[in-house]
């Protein structure tokens, strides 16, 4: 929840003007604030640089939900992909693993993209059972989905404990979990689908790490947070992509 809309349109058109070039294999995502979603689609229109992501949607097509936004809504506008459960959105307001199933299996009904995050507070990292904390988000979230739609899932990381924190995850603490996870995938769904799948890494992801974390077997990119709002910053973070 950051910048004006004539903010938002700057670095947009920083962004777009700084001469990224990615390859084959890569993308990039924008994760746009709701209101600002027309605008980011029309400035992207035409490129293959850039595509856009809603921050957040609800686990309904249409009803009496005032102030929410379906991903029928999502879809009518071209939206590819949507960002869903969320650190901030799990603790701020209190969205269950189970709420988080029924948000994926509707943005999947209108054909949109999951970004699906995953992670733990700083407490479960210290007690050691991080792996099980965040396998289970997985399993009671996205578990249920046949083969054909866990392909059509993105899964993005948080270390919670290592956002805004001052306190950073090793690129070695990264990899630990992403392998973690590729395998719980590979357990229920084979490794040729686990290794299929992108799991992008997302805790205080900035210019100066991001060579050292996308160099990791198993880290496939990134979700960007404070790094993004800074177009210099941004570009140097794409340019660490593999």
């Amino acid at each position: 929840m950051n910048l004006s809309l004539q903010e938002a349109e700057s670095l947009l058109d920083n962004l777009l003007q700084a001469g990224i070039s990615l390859k084959d294999n890569q993308l990039v995502v924008l994760g746009v604030p709701s209101p600002y979603l027309s605008l980011a689609l029309n400035k992207t229109a035409g490129t293959n640089q850039f595509n856009i992501a809603a921050q957040n949607c609800y686990s309904k097509l249409s009803g009496a939900y005032t102030g929410e936004i379906s991903p029928a809504m999502l879809q009518s506008m071209g939206v590819p992909y949507v960002i869903l459960g969320h650190s901030e959105r799990r603790e701020y307001f209190a969205e269950s693993n189970q709420f988080l199933a029924e948000k994926v299996d509707a943005a999947l009904a209108c054909g949109i993209t999951p970004i699906f995050c995953c992670g733990e507070a700083l407490p479960v990292r210290e007690a050691g059972t991080q792996n099980d904390y965040v396998a289970k988000q997985l399993e009671e979230s996205l578990y249920h989905l046949p083969a054909e739609d866990i392909l059509k899932v993105v899964i993005a990381y948080e270390p919670i404990w290592a956002i805004g924190t001052g306190k950073t995850a090793s690129a070695e603490q990264a990899q630990e979990m992403h392998a973690h996870l590729r395998a719980s995938i590979a357990e229920k769904y084979g490794k040729d689908i686990a290794d299929q799948i992108s799991i992008l890494y997302g805790g205080s992801v900035k210019g100066a790490n991001a060579n050292e974390l996308f160099g990791q077997p198993d880290v496939d990119g990134g979700l960007v947070g404070g790094a993004s709002l800074k177009a210099d910053e941004f570009k140097q973070v794409i340019e660490g992509l593999k």
